[in-house]
């Protein structure tokens, strides 16, 4: 088996020298990532996405770091490497990258799961590059043009490090619009997929991913420990998973012995795949879904008194812009509100967020503020945060929150 010939790409990078503001300089000096076009005090009039930058700090002459250069974003560096040692960015570089990310994540393969994120973007020196692995597909989801000069030399890599039976590529909305390369969105460029839905398995729960036509890679792998979690407290309980997806919080609830769970999205077809999810394991709960608009559909439960010894509330990221965050925060209060409503006695309410622009401590404080406000006494019995293989290696690259609220009643 060999890789594509698609995969090798007909540019071949240039050596830019960029030099930054002190603001710019400050900033690669302390390790982060990105460069912004506004921190740049000159650069070649040439530069293509993908060219090599060389990037000078204020101070002539004096190298602070070398990044990727990308003409279709306001970050306009993508940062490799910080100049506190020389390197070279080759092959060996690469790899030397991969196999230390792939070393971050060897305690979780110790245990019964055969799924992870081998590259975390940014966090693992690949910015606007994730690479997660099901079973033996290894997906890399590509969201620059900064890449497509450099999959000939990651790729093989990537396989080799995760022993990967095969590999698809799957690309962003604005990379699917690129001319520069020829790839079709979920292209099997290395091995044979002989069905799209692959089978994996999470600390001892099966599951499924659509590694062609799923979400991101084909399923959501970041709350994985919280699924865990959540599964050793469900048995002989009732469970409700809002904005479900595709079951992960339900699924391991059914596994665990919940007697029954619910399984709520705006997805019907989401809904059947948490339906099928829940079938790959053997339980003896009942599994129910709900299709709709989660704050109706809570509404109308609030309304019918309905309750459930574990709610789990885990929405999209309400905040995918800075003039949303304060609607994001509003948003979340109320969703707040309704899980206690809809929490039992003594029972326990999940809630979550990905809103990489709502703080962690903003959220914990809007989470408390609203629980403090009722006349439910409670206790926080846990907040999470990333697991082993979603490391943060930049104030940024910390999105994922999640507390855990025991009442006392």
């Amino acid at each position: 088996m060999s890789f594509l010939a698609k995969i090798k790409s007909t540019y071949q990078p240039k050596r830019l020298a960029v030099k930054l503001n002190a603001k710019g300089e400050k900033f690669v000096v302390k390790g982060h990532p990105w460069v912004f076009s506004d921190n740049i005090t000159k650069i070649n009039e040439d530069a293509q996405s993908g060219d090599l930058a060389i990037v000078f700090g204020k101070n002539k002459n004096k190298v602070v770091g070398l990044g990727l250069y990308d003409g279709n974003s306001p970050i306009r560096i993508k940062m490799l490497h910080s100049a506190n040692k020389k390197v070279e960015i080759n092959a060996a570089f690469f790899h030397h990258k991969i196999q230390q990310a792939f070393t971050k994540r060897k305690p979780l393969l110790q245990t019964n799961t055969n799924s992870y994120r081998l590259l975390f973007g940014e966090n693992d020196g690949f910015p606007g590059l994730i690479a997660d692995v099901y079973a033996s597909v290894l997906v890399v989801k590509i969201y620059s043009e900064i890449w497509l000069p450099y999959l000939e030399t990651i790729m093989p890599s990537l396989q080799e490090v995760s022993n990967s039976k095969t590999v698809v590529i799957r690309l962003s909305r604005s990379l699917e619009n690129s001319k520069l390369h020829n790839f079709i969105n979920g292209d099997v460029v290395y091995g044979t997929l002989n069905d799209e839905v692959v089978k994996f398995v999470e600390h001892d729960v099966n599951f499924s991913a659509n590694v062609i036509k799923g979400h991101k890679t084909g399923y959501f792998l970041d709350h994985r420990e919280n699924r865990r979690q959540v599964g050793l407290l469900s048995h002989n309980k009732t469970v409700l998973d809002v904005f479900s997806y595709a079951g992960g919080f339900s699924v391991h609830a059914l596994a665990n012995g919940a007697k029954e769970v619910t399984s709520l999205d705006i997805s019907q077809q989401a809904l059947e795949i948490a339906k099928q999810n829940g079938l790959l394991n053997d339980y003896s709960g009942t599994h129910h879904i709900l299709a709709g608009d989660a704050f109706k559909i809570l509404d109308k439960l609030v309304s019918e008194k309905k309750t459930f010894d574990i709610v789990v509330i885990d929405p999209p990221s309400f905040a995918k812009q800075q003039t949303e965050i304060e609607l994001a925060k509003k948003k979340y209060a109320q969703l707040a509100q309704l899980g206690l409503k809809l929490t039992a006695r003594n029972g326990l309410l999940v809630l979550a967020s990905c809103s990489s622009r709502v703080l962690s401590q903003t959220f914990f404080d809007i989470n408390r503020q609203v629980l403090a406000n009722s006349n439910r006494r409670f206790t926080v019995q846990l907040k999470t945060q990333h697991d082993i293989d979603h490391p943060v290696g930049f104030p940024e690259g910390a999105y994922l929150k999640c507390g855990y609220y025991r009442f006392i009643d």
